[in-house]
């Protein structure tokens, strides 16, 4: 059997403008058209080198996640559980005030506003939420055993309550709120933070 064609586009490149044009308009409102005309592909090329528009989104959602969603690991590294909050808060400013940012959250957006056809990427991107609040929430249970929480704070709750503020802010950036705006956001949820 012959070998096909090479591919006469960059994958990488064509993958971040995906991602782009998914964290605009969303799994379902990114068309076969958009996506092609913004990678600089056709469609066969597009299913040859990604699969299907599902797994093409799947990727993308590994590149946010990665990239530009990506300061959770960091942030999880912070010396006190009370950083590793205002890290993560920060980080989430940083992303949704950065103005060459589509508006929004990728992972909060992409496919929530979806039909039943795109249930399975709901499933997908809950999953991701709710991994990424368990890191968070096994951060604070090591902080809590070390002392450095006190004995009546409860992880999963400071866990849910900042993954609460940040698919908020994340909203509130679709909304147009400014940079300003949400880092007061962020000072704000810190008041709450236990002493």
């Amino acid at each position: 059997m012959a070998a096909g064609r090479p591919r006469t586009f960059d994958a990488d490149a064509a993958l971040e403008s995906a991602m782009q044009v998914f964290w605009r308009k969303g799994y379902e409102g990114a068309s076969l058209a958009d996506l092609t005309s913004a990678m600089g592909i056709n469609p066969p090329s597009l299913y040859a080198a990604f699969g299907s528009k599902e797994a093409l989104f799947r990727q993308t959602l590994d590149r946010y996640d990665s990239g530009p969603g990506g300061y959770t690991p960091k942030a999880l590294m912070a010396p006190t559980a009370r950083e590793v909050a205002e890290q993560l808060l920060a980080g989430a400013v940083a992303l949704h005030g950065n103005l060459r940012n589509p508006k929004g959250c990728l992972g909060v957006q992409g496919a929530l506003a979806c039909g039943d056809g795109a249930d399975a990427l709901k499933k997908e991107q809950s999953r991701r939420r709710i991994f990424a609040e368990q890191l968070v929430r096994k951060r604070f249970q090591r902080a809590k055993a070390e002392g450095d929480l006190p004995k009546n704070s409860d992880p999963a709750d400071l866990a849910r309550y900042l993954r609460a503020v940040i698919c908020g802010m994340a909203v509130q950036s679709a909304d147009g709120a400014t940079r300003k705006e949400l880092q007061k956001t962020a000072e704000m949820a810190m008041l709450v933070w236990p002493a």
